[in-house]
């Protein structure tokens, strides 16, 4: 079963990768544990002891570049559980077009713990990544490699007999490949691969970027020999155009086939920043190095870019750029290249803002007059940067939503209103007004509800509510003290409770018989905030269950039409139509979601 990509369109790719797609759930510790030790776990900024996090050095990598704006696409085997869900809601959200197969295997995992200092100690379950073959890759992914310029994998949990594979079909569509040596050539030969296929590996590489740590088994030389003097052995023993390998706080050195070779010192962190994180620092480096290069910056601009990439990634908790904008403006804030560099780099995240509104054509030749047009674009959006950025927060929040909404959960919410009660609609504060939307939607298509205010509610108005009604009850948090007392005594009362909430796991969701989720990685605006992708979310939900409802209840449109006896609306309604009578036939929630499950 092969998930079709969510970019459906042909359109070229600036990179493709295939290797390690991994949920990471992070640990804070006071201290890295050794043998027969033990160490206490400390709460994180969230206030639980452990957080889920997109992670995996491909898709780690992938991210960072499509964050600067580089048209990314991942392909290979994932879970088809709640996992690969989540992580493909986070490559919908960054915009990374996927050639998935869905298989039974679980989807990869790895155990992080992070100290105070930033530290960490990794165990990884490789899953469906390491069950990947060459077959796999040839027979499913050819047509989807087809479309890149540049092939990127890891010799990390990816089997390396299917990284050859990925690599000649790259030869075969004239792309270049990129290849992270991530795990001492020891572990490699050990659970990926021979020794032979390893070497044929690295010799087909045209950019290598191994960890220090790699690196130096690989040269066979001892921690001592300066990451500089490695670079050099490995582009000369692997003919590589170019060899980037990563040093920690020191930075990185680079090697390349024209003959440069220089040591680049690491990007200073933000003002106000410090290292939280190391993991994925060496994602990101690459990640930016892909940017770099598809933004035609020379190698030791590249190589800046890179680390500034790195040393953004290492003051957040986890790998991956959920916040691209912020992560773009954090990157570029501290990159120590030249003003050409700068420039070029900006105009590739302006250029990926604007894709579709010209061509790649017209981009290369220098069309003066296409230029003009970008650059008059660019300082008209640079007037309102800030709304544009809210609506592409909201834009990742719908199609990471899209991606992890089930059929099923939006039936078990449409039983629960149309058992033969009533149908209340609530919410404090910003969902009270979606709750109020969602009570005149309802009403409107063919289920009567009203709103009721939750205060009055538990001042009275309880009467409203009576054994067998339902009640959709809205709170991103799902923890708002008035609203959980409502629903747990209207509960008591024999009212059916519908969750619309962000967290699955809160109060609210384990008072209710059905659950609508609307989490969001982030809401928009300048301090990250006020309810605006959640809003969204939590908008986009309820009109989807009341489409549901009004396909359940047959809705006609002159019963449509009944309803809004005036109006430009109710003037549609009643003007004759070729269209099916049954208004929510074509569009219904379940009849979409279940369309899309069966494409997959």
């Amino acid at each position: 079963m092969t998930e079709p990509p969510a970019d459906l369109a042909s359109r070229p790719l600036d990179v493709v990768g295939i290797g390690s797609m991994v949920v990471d759930r992070v640990h804070r510790a006071a201290a890295l544990a050794g043998a027969d030790a033990k160490s206490l776990l400390a709460p994180l900024a969230s206030g639980a002891v452990v957080e889920r996090c997109v992670g995996g050095v491909v898709l780690n990598h992938l991210g960072w570049a499509a964050a600067m704006g580089v048209r990314c696409g991942v392909f290979g085997r994932q879970g088809d559980d709640d996992d690969g869900r989540f992580l493909r809601a986070a490559m919908d959200a960054r915009g990374i077009a996927r050639d998935i197969a869905l298989v039974a295997d679980a989807t990869s995992l790895a155990e992080i713990f992070v100290d105070a200092a930033g530290a960490r100690a990794i165990y990884m379950a490789p899953g469906a990544t390491a069950a990947t073959t060459a077959a796999d890759v040839r027979a499913r992914h050819a047509a989807f490699v087809a479309r890149a310029r540049r092939v990127a994998t890891e010799v990390s949990q990816l089997p390396l007999a299917a990284a050859l594979e990925a690599f000649a079909l790259a030869r075969e569509h004239g792309c270049e490949t990129w290849l992270d040596l991530d795990v001492p050539p020891a572990q490699a030969r050990a659970t990926l691969g021979s020794e032979a296929e390893l070497d044929a590996l690295l010799r087909r590489a045209d950019v290598l970027k191994p960890s220090k740590s790699a690196a130096l088994e690989l040269a066979g030389v001892d921690a001592r020999a300066p990451a500089l003097d490695v670079a050099r052995r490995l582009r000369d023993r692997y003919a590589a155009r170019l060899v980037a390998i990563t040093d920690g706080e020191r930075g990185c050195a680079i090697a390349t086939a024209d003959g440069l070779e220089i040591a680049v010192a690491a990007a200073r962190l933000p003002d106000g920043a410090r290292v939280v994180d190391t993991t994925g620092a060496g994602d990101a480096f690459l990640g930016g190095l892909l940017a770099a290069s598809c933004a035609g910056l020379g190698a030791e601009d590249a190589a800046r870019f890179g680390n500034a990439c790195g040393a953004v990634c290492a003051a957040q908790l986890g790998a991956f750029p959920l916040d691209a904008a912020g992560a773009r403006a954090a990157a570029l804030a501290v990159f120590e290249g030249s003003a050409r560099a700068r420039d070029a780099l900006a105009a590739l995240a302006d250029d990926a803002h604007a894709a579709g509104a010209r061509s790649d054509d017209a981009h290369d030749r220098g069309d003066p007059a296409a230029d003009a047009q970008r650059d008059g674009a660019r300082a008209d959006d640079a007037r309102g940067a800030a709304a544009l950025r809210v609506l592409d927060a909201a834009r990742g929040a719908l199609a990471a939503l899209r991606a992890r909404a089930r059929g099923g959960d939006f039936a078990r919410a449409a039983d629960a209103i149309a058992a033969g009660g009533r149908c209340h609609a609530t919410g404090v504060g910003k969902p009270g007004h979606v709750a109020r939307y969602a009570a005149a939607l309802l009403s409107s298509t063919g289920t009567p509800a009203a709103a009721l205010d939750p205060l009055e509610a538990l001042h009275g108005s309880l009467g409203q509510l009576a054994p067998g009604d339902a009640l959709v009850a809205i709170s991103q948090s799902g923890e708002t003290d008035e609203l959980v007392e409502l629903a747990a005594r209207a509960a008591a009362r024999g009212v059916r409770i519908v969750a619309v909430t962000g967290d699955p796991a809160s109060r609210l969701a384990r008072l209710a018989e059905a659950v609508l989720e609307t989490a969001v990685a982030e809401e928009g605006g300048p301090l990250g905030l006020a309810p605006r992708a959640s809003v969204a979310a939590e908008v986009a939900v309820v009109a989807a269950l009341a489409a549901e409802l009004q396909e359940r209840a047959g809705q006609t449109r002159a019963e449509y039409a009944e309803l809004h006896p005036a109006g430009a609306l109710g003037a549609r309604a009643r003007a004759p139509s070729g269209a099916s009578e049954r208004a929510g036939a074509p569009t219904g929630a379940r009849g979409a979601v279940d369309a899309h499950e069966a494409e997959t």
